[in-house]
């Protein structure tokens, strides 16, 4: 079979006769591809003079000027086999717009497409294009459009994946033909980042994803399975000499108004915990519901682009209103924190900059900041990011802390102080695709200071072998919070440790015994300076059919990163896994079989054993879009009680436990999830898990903790129903629940329902009704929204929160509470506007 030309200049547009579709070599049958020679060199992007009018038809006379990009390969399922329908792109530019077109070849009544919001493109028919604008094969611009030419963009990180929580403003149209679908995207240069000059070369590569052919996904260039990496297999473009470099200024004005209500205590905390004026407790208080007035909040985002590879941006009083807010998640047992993952534009632009393989950097950790700005580019083959911030958070207490007596000397010294933040990040490429790299945190809230210093490194050390080290030290001025301590040892020390800790004012009331002042938890909060030491290595071998891969990871018990998201200190983790897959089969029932074992063990620095665990992994690809994964474990989980308070000491004979100070089980788990997306209008995903002697980590008995095995069952749906192009429904419920072993008392039973519908006027006029329930709170949250939000930056919304409890009980009495009561509700308008400068 002969090879066509992979790209060419003055060829006529594509009609709606599709070219021929046996175009891709036959050697691509075997999967093991000769590229032709042509798509090994550098494609010359030709330039245009001619104006373009964005309407998705590609029928300017300048777009057969333009370079062609066609002979795709089908990249998956198939093995870079021919595709199922032909597809061309088309690149060209002028001095200021990179313009790309696509031609998709297909039957218009099987094409699933939808009037979709922003960044929710990928679930069905899709055309994608690479720009690694560094040309590094490490970091790529993803952008992605639908039929209707809907908007999917984001960051690719070697390594790391696809970060699509970035937008960048850009101009894109699609229509539905009779032959098939076509895009035209015109992409300001001043939206993107990049090197520029005569002979600069960026990487590049495009593909199309045909859904309902197993989710087929067709690439220019081919993928080899055997090699680790991903944008290391993509080519390249040349010719963009004449780009004209325009400094760029952003503003964006933002103002939120907003009216909000929400339940409120009626009698002061101080009174009620006072045996003055409640000498028997029975003073009961249940809450009022006060409405507030309107509140004004006016901010101000700044964006200016130093140099195509530089970047400043600011905010003042920056609006980080919560449009779309967290999804509710299971919190009954959860022993280590919860992740959250950032939705806020000013921390998002640039974000993989500060990335790294520990999680020493997390911008959530920044919650409410008057002021914030970063420095972010790349220079050469070096990358940097330094970001700078203060946070009003920390200090902004509660109306009822503030005026409590025996609360308010515990923060009279952070009342109303912000905190600083500090992050800097360089890092270096050396080789083909591998870097090394410093990171350093620094955060300051009164007495409470904070250092982070890391080094780290990533290696290809071949095709298939990759590896990755970092090491991190910690410094923290603050309190230590001390299982081990003896007040009675020490009376001196536990006077000082509350003093400086706890100010000394929970005897304020002259109520509390010597005991229970020594049991106070400030009485171990030690104030000290302590270092901390952090490390993660990992080496990583990957083929189609097999690979392995070994880690360890750690931290010491003083370890603190501030500014980052720990889980857990003093605790080591050695894992590894084995891996053995079938060869793609795109004709088979089953596509692919995937068989994985995984081991590993977790220990703290004494060597006591946490948890030790072995399992099996399969993953099953069938035709349609059928995915079945199943796993089993066994682990073997110990608990000791200092870990979660006091330790039992020889002047301190009661510690945290009730009985024994030190827990374990043998625990078994068994888990199997399914996804499909059926067709064009219905997709579902589900899992259930069943854990033998899971541990109930906060069960209590005399006063006490009680952990206990017990029976644990989490199970989970998803449906989502497309019934019209603009129209979006989906439903999900959740239910994790568990029943201790030894009494057979049901420790927890949590149930989430959420419903969620969205209807597209157009692109960028929306609305939404979201509901969602937790019976553990036995709580409603509700939302409606109206948006118009034609370009990033420029939005308008209309919405309206609001949450309540339905035969729930009082968050101040504990009491059962029949009927509704409303905990909060928020009426609220927001408005931004991009204003952009070039100069």
């Amino acid at each position: 079979m002969l090879i066509t030309t992979a790209f060419a200049f003055g060829q006529p547009i594509p009609t709606a006769e599709a070219p021929a579709n046996g175009n891709t070599p036959a050697a691509a049958r075997s999967g093991k591809v000769v590229v032709p020679p042509e798509k090994l060199r550098a494609i010359t992007i030709p330039k245009t003079e001619i104006s373009i009018t964005i309407d998705g038809r590609l029928d300017e006379e300048a777009w057969s000027t333009a370079a062609v990009f066609k002979d795709f390969y089908q990249t998956s399922p198939g093995d870079n086999t021919a595709p199922s329908r032909p597809t061309e792109a088309y690149v060209m530019y002028d001095e200021k717009h990179l313009y790309i077109g696509f031609k998709c070849w297909d039957e218009p009544d099987k094409i699933r497409a939808s009037m979709a919001k922003r960044d929710a493109v990928f679930g069905e028919d899709n055309v994608r294009v690479w720009l690694d604008t560094y040309n590094d094969q490490r970091r790529a611009y993803i952008l992605g459009f639908n039929p209707y030419g809907i908007q999917q963009d984001g960051i690719y990180t070697e390594g790391r994946g696809a970060d699509f929580s970035v937008d960048i403003v850009m101009e894109s149209k699609g229509i539905i033909e009779p032959w098939g679908w076509s895009v035209e995207v015109k992409i300001p240069f001043k939206s993107l980042r990049y090197t520029a000059g005569p002979g600069k070369m960026w990487g590049f590569n495009v593909a199309r994803n045909i859904d309902r052919f197993n989710d087929e996904f067709n690439m220019w260039l081919p993928d080899d399975r055997n090699v680790s990496g991903f944008l290391i297999k993509h080519g390249k473009i040349t010719g963009l000499d004449e780009i004209k470099y325009e400094r760029t200024l952003e503003l964006i004005p933002s103002i939120t108004v907003s009216q909000t209500g929400r339940r409120t205590r009626s009698i002061p905390r101080f009174i009620l915990n006072n045996p003055a004026t409640n000498p028997n407790g029975d003073i009961l208080d249940p809450g009022r519901f006060v409405n507030f007035g309107l509140k004004q909040d006016i901010g101000l985002n700044l964006k200016y682009t130093i140099s195509p590879n530089i970047t400043l941006d600011a905010a003042i009083n920056p609006d980080f209103a919560e449009i779309e807010a967290d999804a509710p998640v299971v919190t009954a047992n959860q022993r280590f924190p919860i992740f959250f993952q950032e939705k806020r534009p000013f921390f998002l632009e640039g974000n993989e900059i500060f990335q790294t393989v520990m999680s020493i950097w997390d911008s959530r950790s920044i919650i409410d900041p008057d002021f914030a700005a970063k420095v972010t580019g790349k220079v050469g083959k070096n990358s940097f990011g330094l970001l700078v911030a203060s946070d009003s958070a920390p200090g902004n207490f509660e109306e009822d802390d503030r005026n409590d007596p025996s609360v308010r000397p515990r923060i009279d010294e952070f009342l109303d102080r912000n905190a600083l933040v500090a992050v800097a990040r360089v890092k270096r490429d050396f080789g083909a695709e591998s870097n090394v790299g410093m990171f350093a945190s620094y955060r300051d809230f009164a007495e409470q200071k904070n250092l982070v210093l890391s080094v780290d490194t990533r290696i290809k050390l071949s095709p298939t072998l990759t590896t990755q080290f970092q090491a991190v030290g910690t410094y923290g001025r603050r309190c230590f919070f001390d299982p081990g301590f003896e007040p009675l040892v020490d009376p001196v020390q536990a006077q000082r440790n509350r003093d400086i800790c706890g100010t000394g004012t929970y005897n304020i009331f002259g109520n509390q015994t010597i005991d229970q002042l020594n049991r106070n938890s400030t009485t171990f909060n030690e104030y000290r300076s302590a270092g901390g030491f952090g490390y993660v290595a990992n080496i990583n071998y990957y083929t189609d059919k097999q690979g392995f891969g070994f880690d360890a990871v750690g931290r010491t018990r003083d370890f603190r990163a501030d500014a980052g998201f720990t889980r857990r200190t003093n605790t080591n983790s050695l894992n590894a896994f084995h891996r053995q897959a079938t060869a793609n089969r795109p004709q088979a029932t089953m596509i692919r079989f995937s068989w994985a074992q995984f081991g590993g063990l977790d220990h703290d620095w004494s060597g006591r054993t946490q948890l030790a665990r072995y399992g099996q992994n399969v993953v099953l690809t069938f035709q349609k879009s059928f995915y079945v994964n199943a796993e089993v474990m066994v682990a073997q989980e110990k608990l000791y009680e200092e870990e979660f308070g006091l330790k039992r000491t020889p002047t301190r004979p009661t510690g945290t436990f009730f009985g024994d100070p030190t827990r374990s089980v043998f625990r078994q788990l068994y888990h199997v999830n399914a996804s499909q997306n059926v067709n064009k209008y219905f997709n579902y995903f589900g899992f259930v898990r069943f854990q033998n002697n899971a541990f109930d980590y906060f069960g209590r008995r005399g006063g006490l903790l009680d952990p206990g095995p017990g029976k644990q069952l989490d199970a989970e749906l998803f449906l989502e129903y497309k019934p019209i192009g603009a129209m979006r429904i989906s439903a999900s419920y959740r239910k994790s629940r568990m029943v201790r072993n030894d009494n057979r008392v049901r420790s927890f039973d949590s149930d989430i329902v959420s419903l969620r519908s969205t209807y597209q006027f157009s692109r960028f006029v929306f609305t939404r009704m979201r509901i969602d329930y937790d019976s553990t709170r036995s709580s409603y949250a509700g939302q409606l929204l109206f948006g118009w939000n034609p370009s990033p930056g420029t939005a308008f919304y209309v919405g309206y929160n609001d949450n309540f409890n339905y035969r729930g009980y009082s968050p101040y009495t504990g009491q059962f509470e029949p009927g509704f009561e409303r905990n909060s509700r928020t009426f609220f308008i927001r408005a931004s506007y991009l204003f952009r400068k070039s100069f």
